[in-house]
């Protein structure tokens, strides 16, 4: 699974609506309105590559209102919730 994290730069009052449009894109997992340099956070999980650019490039970068978009590929995934998930599996014994 490939993960990207993109920073979305929108009009502030058309964060709803672009919010909406980008939730429904292929591949996007979930989007956050945020404080600080951008408005939105989108989560893009795909299988491959090239579906990135479909989420990305294709996708996100095109819905209207869309000014900016500034992309950031996970390489690895450190997180409590999955250790805490793993546990509760009793994987650790």
């Amino acid at each position: 699974m490939l993960t990207a994290i993109v920073l979305i730069d929108t009009d502030p009052d058309k964060i709803p609506e672009v919010a909406a449009q980008v939730t429904n894109l292929k591949g996007v997992s979930e989007v956050y309105s945020v404080t600080g340099k951008a408005d939105l956070v989108a989560m893009v999980r795909v299988r491959r590559h090239e579906e990135l650019a479909d989420a990305i490039a294709d996708g996100i970068s095109k819905v209207p209102g869309v000014a900016r978009t500034e992309t950031l590929i996970a390489f690895r995934t450190y997180s409590s919730v999955d250790l805490e998930q793993a546990f509760a599996l009793g994987l650790d014994d």
